[in-house]
């Protein structure tokens, strides 16, 4: 029986192989990859991946996350392609190839085809003189030093390597696209996130004794405590009949410390910002994740037609809550 001493340090082996081979792939990027990304942006097309074997698999899951993330993309079997499937193939599509060796004997008389309806082809290759790198218009070097097998024959490093790239160019399209969180819920109505962001902000906003709220003329080091208190990074200001009056961030509290700002005597009017930027109940979080994007800014308060306070919504509540620093005014 191997010893389990053994196991475990075969298995992180492997997992740092792997992950030499990614980070080796950083310094691999360059205008090729760039000139990938704008081609894809200016097609009217599709991008069409083909691939066989675990380029095949690693193929089909970059399809599906491009299209997930606002890319058309299909993937193409290149034996089916080659027994009718190549008729889904238009000029304006984009085949993209996946090949270690880039001398895959299935893969080439699908490029000889494409070739002729005149489509152009990106290769993910670590053979950058091979058939394949040759009859491509644009060749991203996917290579790797080793295999993660002690045979150095099972793509394990490679199978990785060409994965992260096409996320890489997933997200590096998603970019270029101006891709939003309500695009990720259009694409997604039935994940997690997909299902949160069709909510309204009145069915998650926090309410009640949960907001940090103040009244106005109270101490400015008492509102302060507030922010601590609640821990979400700033504080409410209203009136005694509730009417929002202003907001007090974290932020702005380091920076009137940093500028040696003294709070003796200081109420919370006299430093808070006025008229904070507000929501409406009604609003749908996909709307309110745009807005937060467009704005700047993590959280918003939520009023009523007369301007009442609600409650409040704020980024990490959306999309899961982490940890928020103190302020100390020692």
């Amino acid at each position: 029986m191997v010893k389990k001493q053994n196991i475990i340090k075969r298995a992180k082996d492997v997992l740092k192989i792997e992950a030499q081979s990614i980070l080796r792939l950083v310094d691999t990027i360059d205008s090729n990859f760039a000139r990938a990304v704008n081609l894809i942006c200016k097609s009217k097309g599709r991008v069409i991946i083909t691939g066989i074997g675990k380029s095949g698999l690693i193929g089909r899951k970059i399809v599906a996350t491009l299209t997930s993330t606002g890319t058309p993309a299909l993937f193409l079997h290149p034996v089916e392609g080659l027994h009718g499937d190549l008729g889904i193939v238009t000029k304006e599509d984009i085949l993209l190839a996946i090949s270690n060796s880039g001398e895959t004997r299935e893969l080439m008389p699908v490029i000889n085809s494409i070739r002729h309806i005149g489509s152009p082809i990106i290769a993910f290759t670590g053979g950058l003189s091979s058939t394949l790198a040759q009859a491509s218009d644009i060749v991203i070097d996917v290579s790797v030093e080793k295999e993660a097998c002690p045979f150095d024959l099972v793509p394990t490093s490679s199978s990785t390597a060409a994965l992260a790239i096409g996320d890489a160019l997933a997200i590096a399209l998603l970019a270029e696209k101006q891709f939003k969180e309500k695009d990720f819920y259009k694409f997604h109505p039935g994940g997690n996130l997909g299902s949160r962001l069709r909510e309204k902000v009145g069915e998650a906003m926090i309410t009640g004794k949960k907001i940090p709220k103040v009244f106005s003329e109270t101490p400015a080091r008492k509102a302060i405590q507030e922010i601590n208190r609640k821990n979400v990074g700033f504080v409410l200001i209203t009136d005694r009949k509730n009417k929002l009056l202003g907001i007090l961030t974290d932020g702005d509290v380091r920076r009137m410390i940093s500028k040696g700002m003294s709070f003796e005597g200081k109420t919370i009017d006299a430093i808070m910002t006025p008229d904070p930027k507000t929501i409406d109940e009604r609003m749908s979080l996909a709307q309110v994740m745009e807005l937060m994007q467009k704005k700047e800014i993590t959280s918003f308060a939520v009023v009523n037609e007369k301007h009442e306070l609600k409650g409040y919504v704020h980024l990490h509540d959306i999309l899961g809550r982490g940890g928020s620093v103190s302020i100390s005014l020692a």
